[in-house]
This record gives structure tokens, C-alpha cells and sequence, in this order.
């Protein structure tokens, strides 16, 4: 079997399980077992657990934000994009592998010890960041609404993981309304002076 697609199947066992039960507690023993691949080509793929954990925080990135992306872009464009976002929110929430937020999970595990890491965690905030930027951009609002947004979304993902209840999305994106609405009622202010 090729390289990539054994990188897959490294990938796919690691996210699985390292998602699911946290990264100090899965060994690469686990995630050899998962993968069906040797010890020795799983070290071959990843030379050590830190550089796992790193692509595995990678390509969830990746994956995570194309699916954000896929949904909102798929609402009409009549629709509030920035209010979809937290709509998408909440169908993740509801997923019965929900644990919370992988970056912040990893983050608070690792953070302080793995650079890489951190930095993965970072990478993926500052992302989140500049996409809700581009929507706040696209709806013609305030630059500065897109950090709040970007508490919400984060504060509402951390909730939803400790409570359990996906209705977080949902309070969130009614906070979310408001600050929209605020920002396009202070447009509207500033236009008639």
C-alpha cells in the first residue's frame, strides 16, 4: 500500500481516537492497532507522537473549515451568511462524537509543552478569525464585529461540549442577531448625520 494512503488510515485512526478520548491518554500502540499499520511504518509516517498529533490537528482544520465554508456558501444569498455559521454550529453539536473543540481540547492538554501545538491551535483560531472577517466584509459591516463573532463561536462550541446541550448554537446565534443588527443600526445612524 502506497505511503498516502497508509497516512490515511494513520490519520483516520488518530482523529478517531484522539478526538474521542483526548491525546496523553491514546498511545501509538492504540493508533497502530486502530490503522492496521506496523509500529515501525506508523513511525516511518510520524516520527514521533508530536508530529501525529500535528498533522492530525492539521487536516482536521482543513476538513473543519471546508464543511463550515460548504454550508454557509450553500444558503441562499439572501440569507445572513454570518447567522449560518451558527447554524452549521449547532448540527455539529448535535453529532454524537461531539467532544467540544479539538484545537482548545489539544491546547489545554499540550499547549504549554508542544510548540507544535500551540501553534496548530493558533493557526486554526487566526482562520476562524479571517473567515468571519471575509463574511462581516461581505455583509458590509464593521470590521470590528468579526472578533466578537468569533468569541461566540468559540464560547458556544466550549458550552455545547460541557453541557452537552447543542442549544448553545442557538443562543449564540441570537446573540450573534444582535450584534448584526446593532452594527447595521449604527450604519444606518452615522449615513443620517
Amino acid at each position: 500500500m502506497e505511503a498516502a494512503a497508509l497516512e490515511v488510515r494513520v490519520l483516520d485512526a488518530a482523529e478517531s481516537l484522539l478526538y474521542g478520548r483526548g491525546l496523553q491518554t491514546v498511545g501509538m500502540d492504540e493508533i497502530r492497532n486502530e490503522s492496521g499499520v506496523s509500529l515501525k511504518r506508523l513511525y516511518q509516517l510520524f516520527p514521533s507522537k508530536e508530529r501525529l498529533v500535528e498533522a492530525y490537528l492539521r487536516r482536521r482544520d482543513a476538513r473543519w473549515r471546508a464543511s463550515l465554508a460548504s454550508y454557509v456558501d450553500a444558503r441562499p444569498a439572501e440569507e445572513n451568511k454570518i447567522l449560518a455559521v451558527f447554524d452549521w454550529l449547532e448540527s455539529w453539536f448535535d453529532e454524537p462524537d461531539f467532544r467540544g473543540c479539538a484545537f482548545v481540547n489539544s491546547f489545554g492538554e499540550l499547549g504549554a509543552t508542544s510548540e507544535g501545538v500551540a501553534t496548530a491551535a493558533r493557526d486554526h483560531v487566526d482562520a476562524l478569525r479571517r473567515y468571519l472577517a471575509g463574511l462581516v466584509a461581505s455583509a458590509g459591516l464593521s470590521a470590528g464585529l468579526a472578533e466578537p463573532l468569533l468569541l461566540l463561536v468559540e464560547g458556544a462550541t466550549v458550552t455545547a461540549a460541557i453541557s452537552g446541550n447543542s442549544a448553545t448554537a442557538g443562543r449564540a446565534r441570537e446573540a450573534a442577531r444582535t450584534l448584526v443588527e446593532a452594527d447595521r443600526s449604527q450604519d444606518a445612524q452615522d449615513a443620517t448625520v
